[in-house]
């Protein structure tokens, strides 16, 4: 199912990750309604985040600018961020064609991720 806009939730597994859950698309409309709330999520100080991709249904610029913005930024404040695509092979694509995996890492593996994350 194919939604209009992006949503956004998270969970904190513990004091050290946070998992900030992402659905729908991410272009223009999608963006603009989660960019807020994904900065403050994202604005941890110290905590680890798995930001989780798998529900995504179109993954365009603006959200990709979004995605390396808010992880540049927790990165300058001692935290670190990865990103989970599960086995969305779309988004995946995309991330990897962008090179965005290069400078974010990407797992398609939950455990995985949870552990570079707080590596």
């Amino acid at each position: 199912m194919i939604q209009d806009a992006a949503t956004i939730d998270s969970e904190d597994v513990n004091e050290n990750l946070r998992i900030i859950y992402i659905t729908g698309r991410l272009d223009i409309q999608g963006t603009d309604a989660i960019g807020t709330k994904f900065t403050v999520l994202s604005a941890s100080g110290e905590r680890r985040i798995v930001v989780d991709l798998s529900g995504i249904d179109f993954l365009a610029s603006i959200g990709i600018r979004s995605l390396v913005t808010n992880a540049k930024a927790q990165q300058q404040r001692g935290g670190r961020m990865v990103l989970y695509v599960g086995g969305n092979a779309p988004v995946a694509k995309v991330l990897k064609t962008t090179g965005i995996n290069t400078v974010i890492p990407m797992y398609a593996d939950a455990a995985e991720a949870r552990g570079a994350a707080l590596a």
